[in-house]
């Protein structure tokens, strides 16, 4: 299915049902001037992002390509991961955190899929691109306490830098 300006998306996963949203901007393109993800969610779902058990029951929302060589598995599987490293926490802390905003109930991956697809929600968006910005503080910790080109420092951390969409090689 290829997605296009003026769709209607209507969303049926076991997280989500009934759902609708209307793609007002063209796949990719469009993006807020402070929102630089380095990978789209294609690109980190062939990498190894959330153990391989994120957004699988979503293949009719998203695009098929997506997930022809998407690393997924019927149950979280760290070694999937690109830093083979565990990277989940139960849905219940990020509720409890408030990292669930708006509706999105899988939290900011879902939310980056659905706006690389065109969905624009300003008040949603400047809010997540705002937790997205803030997370950048882990490539600076990254650059303080590892030599260049070491990618085996700090596993866990680059782990989760790939899933906010940032440059974990650096």
């Amino acid at each position: 299915m290829r997605h296009r300006v003026g769709d209607i998306i209507t969303v049926r996963d076991r997280m989500q049902t009934g759902y609708k949203y209307t793609l007002v901007a063209p796949a990719g393109r469009d993006f807020d001037p402070a929102f630089k993800p380095h990978f789209t969610p294609k690109e980190m779902l062939e990498l190894g992002v959330f153990e391989g058990k994120y957004c699988n029951d979503c293949r009719n929302e998203f695009p098929e390509d997506w997930y022809e060589k998407a690393k997924t598995a019927a149950m979280p599987d760290p070694s999937l991961n690109y830093f083979k490293v565990r990277s989940r926490q139960p849905l219940s802390v990020w509720r409890q955190k408030g990292w669930i905003i708006g509706p999105d109930p899988r939290g900011w991956f879902q939310w980056y899929c659905r706006y690389y697809l065109g969905r624009r929600l300003p008040e949603i968006d400047a809010a997540q691109i705002k937790r997205w910005r803030a997370f950048s503080r882990h490539a600076g910790q990254i650059r303080a306490n590892c030599m260049p080109g070491d990618v085996g420092c700090r596993p866990r951390q680059r782990q989760a830098l790939l899933q906010w969409a940032y440059d974990p090689f650096i």
